[in-house]
């Protein structure tokens, strides 16, 4: 799926209205620490996980295999400050706390989701790929 936006530029427009509209190859774009944070292992997966509905940052930290309470905790909170996952705290003791997706987050959790079956179905081909580089560059020594 590809999506072209065409949006004019004028003469007079300044470097802060550019990167307000965005330019993900500006490297000061802001575009960038989004898309870091929504393609990032931790985020993709996080993204994926609550697709399926709302989840307590223990839940997420069992489903996603390998991720450590550090990384969990910095990866919500960037994509609660993207306004991807909202984040609600319940004043009970001991402190309860839920994660969902907003409505942007559901959208975008449904493209990231599309890679990750893209990518799964193609496993053993990527893995065919890596073998015979492999082979290549000890061959090549």
């Amino acid at each position: 799926m590809s999506v072209n936006v065409t949006i004019p530029v004028s003469e007079a427009e300044t470097l802060t209205e550019r990167l307000r509209r965005g330019n993900l190859f500006a490297g000061p774009c802001p575009s960038r620490d989004i898309l870091k944070n929504v393609s990032s292992r931790w985020g993709v997966l996080i993204l994926i996980s609550l697709r399926d509905g709302t989840h307590r940052f223990s839940e997420l930290r069992r489903r996603i295999g390998g991720v450590s309470e550090k990384m969990l905790a910095q990866s919500l909170q960037a994509l609660e400050a993207d306004g991807f996952v909202q984040r609600i705290a319940y004043p009970v003791v001991p402190p309860h706390v839920e994660y969902s997706l907003t409505t942007s987050g559901e959208e975008i959790a449904r493209l990231v989701a599309a890679l990750a079956d893209w990518i799964e179905v193609r496993v053993p081909e990527v893995m065919t790929h890596r073998a015979e580089f492999e082979e290549r560059l000890q061959g090549g020594e």
